[in-house]
């Protein structure tokens, strides 16, 4: 489930960056054109701009502290079950190079 909501959040960071790049190059086009209008628009544009990246660079450091929250959990885990942890690995190396036998063995 954690796997699912992180690949939501980075997915979510991606395209507020496509977003933002996109904005940017369109605020860019806007100021060319030199209208009146187009620089209120383009006033609001980058009010608005800087707000998503705000949001962005919040989402990206929230993201960070979590993997870092996660990986500080794994490591205690770890260390408070030496045994418990290497029982893990070694079931999993098992089971690894079960199947591989098995689709080795198809050929």
């Amino acid at each position: 489930m954690t796997d699912s909501i992180d690949a939501s959040r980075r997915k979510l960071i991606e395209d507020f960056n496509a977003v933002i790049t996109d904005s940017e190059a369109l605020l860019k086009a806007l100021a060319a054109s030199g209208a009146e209008k187009g620089s209120a628009l383009r006033a609001t544009a980058e009010q608005n701009l800087q707000v998503a990246r705000e949001r962005v660079r919040e989402l990206q450091a929230d993201a960070l502290e979590r993997s870092r929250a996660a990986a500080r959990a794994a490591d205690e885990y770890v260390h408070e079950n030496p045994w418990q942890s290497m029982g893990g690995v070694a079931v999993l190396a098992i089971l690894a190079g079960f199947v591989i036998g098995l689709l080795m063995n198809r050929r």
